[in-house]
């Protein structure tokens, strides 16, 4: 680091753990609602409907501390939620 003060040397080690957790966060979510879409493009719905709940937490947490747009989390949610409902309804 080539920060001359001791608050920008901070703030660049703050910015890299901010970096760091964000990643993680919205890896874990990209799995979260691939294991939702894979389930749901093998018609498993038991699987899909038991991933579902898990990528809502996820996309609620993310939403919630700004690593996706709420907008972006909401409509997410929305076409998930109405992909596994279809299979379900195809199934029954």
């Amino acid at each position: 680091m080539a920060d001359k003060h001791a608050s920008a040397r901070k703030r660049a080690r703050q910015n890299e753990q901010r970096r760091q957790r964000n990643t993680r966060l919205r890896s874990a979510l990209r799995t979260a609602v691939k294991k939702v879409v894979v389930a749901a493009d093998a018609g498993d719905v038991a699987a899909a409907t038991a991933e579902l709940p898990l990528a809502v937490r996820t996309l609620g947490k993310a939403s919630s501390k700004g690593i996706v747009h709420k907008n972006h989390a909401a409509r997410k949610i929305s076409r998930l939620t109405r992909r596994v409902n279809a299979l379900v309804a195809a199934r029954s």
